[in-house]
């Protein structure tokens, strides 16, 4: 019996998990983990500025458990609330870039 080989690469892991680019499985991976950065960058720049979770809420006229499910990428966030977060909560600046 042949034993099963593990994956050489992260792309191989990911290929093996959650199918080929492209697929409808690894572009809902790869969704979900573009929201799971962009909540570690929103947590990161957060604590960078010394604020807890309920002093950004507070600042931004929201409820703290709000901030926590962005933070958690317990959903979509728009672009708009983002850089409200951003810009208007935590006084930086948020800078988007498009790769072709």
């Amino acid at each position: 019996m042949k034993k099963k080989e593990h994956p050489r690469t992260i792309g191989e892991h990911f290929d093996e998990k959650y199918g080929k680019p492209g697929t409808v499985e690894r572009t809902a991976f790869e969704e979900r983990a573009e929201a799971y950065m962009i909540a570690e960058m929103v947590k990161d720049a957060r604590k960078q500025a010394h604020m807890t979770q309920k002093e950004l809420a507070d600042k931004l006229s929201t409820k703290r458990s709000y901030i926590s499910r962005v933070e958690n990428a317990s959903g979509d966030i728009r672009l708009s609330t983002l850089r409200k977060i951003v810009e208007e909560g935590l006084g930086g600046k948020l800078r988007i870039s498009i790769d072709l």
